[in-house]
Order: structure tokens, then sequence, then C-alpha cells
């Protein structure tokens, strides 16, 4: 969702749509695979200035100095994380039944901690966390301080029409 409203608002994604919309995301996933790969090969970087680029948190720890990043963090219950998650990978024949939800919700907290913990110490990284059910309620003020976050050249009114409230299917008990 948080692709489809930077683009909406204006940003170019740097995405190769290798990964097809599909059931889980049927608007697409905005993925760019070199982001993967990161750590070995940081140099897709420098073309990408200007660009909005998805990648999961824990990559973020790859990137490299010299660099100043904006990261939009868009915050979810991880109940809803791991529903959505397990979902997908029951779908796909990969869900490993062995692991617990509650375990796997306990990684996930100590992994965010250890992250919040991690950011907040890097200068190179300015970050704006957004909380997902606040953006699919009312998606006017979390886009409003997107746009402020991001020197205010984004089209608010294009950003909020990108938020559809008919794809939280993942819902928390």
């Amino acid at each position: 969702m948080m692709m489809q409203v930077l683009c909406a608002g204006g940003l170019e994604p740097l995405a190769d749509h290798q990964r097809k919309a599909d059931d889980d995301n049927p608007r697409g996933y905005y993925e760019f695979e070199p982001v993967k790969k990161t750590k070995q090969d940081p140099s897709w970087l420098k073309d990408s200035a200007g660009k909005v680029v998805k990648m999961v948190y824990r990559l973020l720890y790859d990137l490299p100095q010299g660099y100043a990043y904006r990261v939009v963090f868009l915050r979810r219950d991880l109940r809803e994380v791991l529903a959505s998650q397990k979902k997908m990978l029951l779908r796909l024949g990969k869900d490993d039944p062995s692991i617990r939800d509650d375990q796997m919700e306990e990684l996930f907290r100590r992994q965010l901690a250890d992250f919040d913990r991690w950011i907040a110490g890097q200068e190179r990284y300015s970050l704006l966390s957004v909380d997902y059910n606040q953006m699919i309620s009312n998606p006017r003020p979390p886009c409003e301080q997107i746009n402020r976050f991001l020197d205010g050249r984004l089209n608010i009114e294009a950003m909020i029409r990108a938020v559809d409230p008919n794809l939280y299917r993942n819902r928390k008990d």
C-alpha cells in the first residue's frame, strides 16, 4: 500500500516488476531484486536518487555510508502481518507448522525493538513511522505527514485515493 501511495503522490518507483500481482497483492509488489543483495553489491544506489524503493526493514542495515536515506516505515499490528504472511505461505505451499505464531510474533517484536534502537543512532537515516490502521481508516493525516517529511512536493489527494480499504483483509482477531 505504501508504495502505491507514494507513487500516486508523484514519486518514481525503483522497481523491476519481476514479481507480478497475485491474490495476496492484487496491485503488485513494487520490488527491486538488487535491493536483496545490497550488502554484496550496492551499485544500484547510484541511480536511485529521488526515487522510492521498497525495502524490508532488515535490509536497511546493509545500506552503505555516503548517502542520506529517508525511510517511511509502515507499522502494522504484528498479528496481522503474521496472518498475511501465513496465508501467502499456505497458498505457495511453503508454510512451516513447526513455528508457532506466538514464537514468530516474539521474534519480530525483538527484531523491531533492535531495529528501532539501531536506527535512532544512525545519522544518515531520517525516519517517519506511519500507522497502517490510521492510513486505512483516515488516510489524510498520514498522507499530509508523509508529504511534509518528503519536502511537500507530493499530490496529497492522489495519495489518499490510492488507499483501498477493501484490500485490508488480514485483520487482528
